[in-house]
């Protein structure tokens, strides 16, 4: 994923207005968490820049999955000091806080080793970053990363209107936090804690705060999504495919997606969604990370690959629209040749429509980085390369397949080109279009005409 600032400065703001800015590493719920925090910041009088330079609070939240993560944080508060040194003789303040995974895994190391740092807040807790930001500025340097008791979402100030229409006709909404699914390879569960799912009520009234704000898609997160059971209006237990027939319900929502999935909590009424509700999309990221059983036992996931094969079926026997989106680590220890082309084989069975693909990393406190076995560098360098000449030639594939398809299109940005208008497929891919006559937020019937490396080109019809 990649890095990104977060929201334009308002029209709005003067010119003693105090600004944060904020870089987003990962996730698309780093994203989220990112705009809410800015959120609860507007009521204290910051307002959200993308220009660094004009900062007085940046923040860094941060990401703990990708290997040399913390390493690339501290890098980036070495360069961040400097800048706070220069502002300082300038008699002008400079706060700077980590928050997010990182935040969460390394706490009062950081201050440690960045001494620029004032602030610390794990990705549970930023809901009490305005308190920890006066504290900060009292001359107090502070860590919140204890796992809050309180829910952190009901202490969230709702955005305004204005905001989440400058956000866009498309939005994120976390409904679930956390796993308890413990895969030896994945740092997760120690560093957004177990399992939290947020109750209907809360969901819904968020979703329509977003839609009376011009959003007209959303996308449902989790780390394990698909494990959300929240509690229901009747005051029982709901799983995500009863929320999503809730949220399609919603006037001026017109698009519903969902990531990131296990293959174990695939229900049947999820299932069912995928057959029955028009809004939501006909694509499904349900990571499998090997084809290997011995390599999936020993990754901890809990299900087989012949499981994981019989499970898309299912979905593509309700939905044959459907497609596939996955995730694969190659190399995990005690990888052999076999298994990894029992990995090639899954690949070629599934049929994939996109995927990410990564070499195996330590990350320190997972049981993965205990094991024998650990597989060389210039191995893992091969198969991964092999693996991903496959997954591209089927991606390549999948668009070239779009060609000739007519599709609604919702219309979310300015393309490159005067009249040209972009927007995702119901499959996720962008799609440029011509459509001089329509506006950002419209949904039009457009024809698959082409493919780019990374996008499809369509005509408006009708």
């Amino acid at each position: 994923m990649s890095e990104q600032s977060v929201l334009p400065p308002e029209a709005s703001a003067t010119p003693n207005t105090r600004k944060v800015f904020v870089k987003t590493y990962g996730c698309q719920m780093n994203v989220y968490d990112s705009d809410r925090m800015t959120d609860a910041l507007s009521k204290d009088g910051y307002q959200a820049t993308d220009v660094l330079e004009e900062a007085d609070l940046v923040l860094l939240n941060t990401c703990h999955i990708r290997e040399k993560a913390a390493e690339k944080v501290y890098s980036e508060l070495g360069r961040l000091r400097e800048m706070k040194k220069a502002r300082a003789k300038g008699g002008r303040e400079m706060v700077i806080g980590v928050t997010g995974c990182v935040a969460q895994a390394e706490g009062r190391e950081i201050l440690r080793r960045a001494p620029a740092v004032d602030l610390v807040v794990g990705p549970q807790t930023y809901h009490r970053l305005p308190d920890a930001l006066r504290r900060a500025k009292g001359g107090e340097r502070v860590v919140e990363t204890d796992y809050a008791i309180e829910d952190k979402f009901e202490h969230l100030p709702a955005p305004e209107k204005a905001k989440t229409r400058a956000r866009g006709v498309t939005a994120f909404l976390t409904v679930q936090e956390g796993c308890d699914k413990f895969c030896t390879f994945c740092v997760v569960p120690y560093t957004r804690g177990s399992e939290v799912s947020r109750p209907v009520s809360q969901i819904v009234a968020e979703a329509e705060r977003l839609v009376e704000g011009g959003v007209r898609e959303i996308t449902l997160l989790g780390q394990n999504v698909n494990a959300w059971h929240g509690l229901g209006p009747d005051g029982g237990e709901w799983g995500l495919g009863d929320l999503l027939y809730r949220l399609a319900e919603i006037k001026g929502l017109a698009r519903l997606r969902y990531t990131t999935s296990h293959p174990r909590d695939m229900d049947d009424r999820l299932i069912q969604a995928h057959r029955d509700l028009p809004a939501l999309m006909p694509y499904l990221h349900l990571p499998v990370q090997s084809g290997s059983d011995r390599i999936l036992k020993a990754m901890n996931r809990r299900h087989t690959a012949a499981e994981y094969i019989a499970l898309i079926e299912r979905i593509r026997a309700v939905q044959p629209e459907l497609a596939i989106s996955g995730d694969f680590i190659v190399g995990f220890p005690g990888e052999t040749d076999r298994d990894f082309e029992d990995t090639m084989r899954l690949i070629e069975t599934v049929g994939y429509a996109q995927a990410f693909s990564f070499k195996y990393s330590i990350r320190p406190g997972t049981p993965g980085a205990e094991m024998d076995g650990h597989v060389a560098e210039d191995v893992k360098s091969e198969r991964l390369e092999r693996l991903q000449a496959l997954l591209f030639r089927q991606q390549r594939d999948f668009a070239r397949g779009c060609v000739g398809k007519e599709i609604d299109l919702l219309l979310e940005k300015p393309g490159r080109m005067p009249g040209q208008l972009v927007g995702r497929s119901p499959w996720l891919q962008p799609v440029n279009v011509d459509a001089k006559v329509s506006e950002i937020g419209d949904i039009i019937r457009v024809r698959i005409t082409d493919t780019g490396p990374n996008s499809l080109f369509a005509e408006a019809i009708g």
